[in-house]
Order: C-alpha cells, then structure tokens, then sequence
C-alpha cells in the first residue's frame, strides 16, 4: 500500500522521519526503507513527500544534514537530529499518542442516549453534554 502524503494526518509524516532519524545518522532512501519495513509494508513513502518533508525539517533546525558516501559508493545527504529536534518528536509523539487515545475511545467504545428525543431527535446537545460526563460504556 502507497500512501500519499495526503493520505498522512498533517505532520505525521514528520513524526515518523524524525522518530527515524532518531536512531541515527540516516539518507533519505534510508528513511524510506526503514519506514516501510517497520511498517510491515503498510507505508511507503514516496520521493515526492519524503525529499520536501526533509528540506522543511532541515530548514526548521529539526535535522541537521551532512554528505557522505552512501551503502553504494554514491554520495548521499545523511541526516540526523538535532537538540530541536529531538524536543519536537517528544512533543509529536505525546500529541500523536493522546490522539490516538481519543480515536481509540470512538472506535472501541459505544455511548448511552438515554433514548432523550425532543421534538423527535437527540439534540447534539445534549450528545454533548454526555460526552462530557462520561456516559461511555464499554463495547460489548
């Protein structure tokens, strides 16, 4: 499976490289690769996203970049993390792990609506007002 950057929730794609990088000094093609196997296949990064995510993420001081000779003799531009960069997957990675909470709570949970119509519908309202009392029940 191929997916495209638009396919990414905005500014994953950035969290997975720097997560990447994090390891240690890597090339672009070496991202790629790596992102796909501990993906399982599931993500392939295409040139197309993966070059212009790193100019941005070089340009914001997040990765720091230098050239050198690559696994096949040809130069490469091999990029590792910086002091800010790494403060910034931190800070991706905690955000991405309470989103990733929230999305979980819909897919494997199920509310109450009490049946409460007014005028024949639920009003959002008072959705609203459930959510936020936790009237969630575990799925059955």
């Amino acid at each position: 499976m191929t997916v495209d950057r638009s396919d990414l929730l905005q500014g994953t794609l950035d969290m997975l490289i720097l997560k990447i990088v994090a390891l240690g000094p890597v090339h672009g093609y070496g991202i790629s690769q790596r992102i796909q196997q501990v993906s399982r296949e599931v993500l392939q990064v295409q040139q197309g996203s993966l070059y212009p995510a790193l100019h941005r993420l070089e340009k914001r001081g997040w990765l720091a970049a230098t050239w050198g000779e690559s696994e096949s003799g040809r130069q490469a531009k091999f990029y590792r993390l910086s002091a800010k960069g790494r403060k910034q997957l931190q800070l991706k990675e905690s955000q991405w792990n309470r989103l990733a909470e929230a999305i979980a709570l819909v897919l494997f949970q199920k509310y109450s609506t009490h049946k409460e119509k007014r005028g024949g519908e639920v009003r959002n309202a008072d959705f609203a007002e459930r959510a936020k009392s936790a009237e969630f029940v575990d799925a059955e």
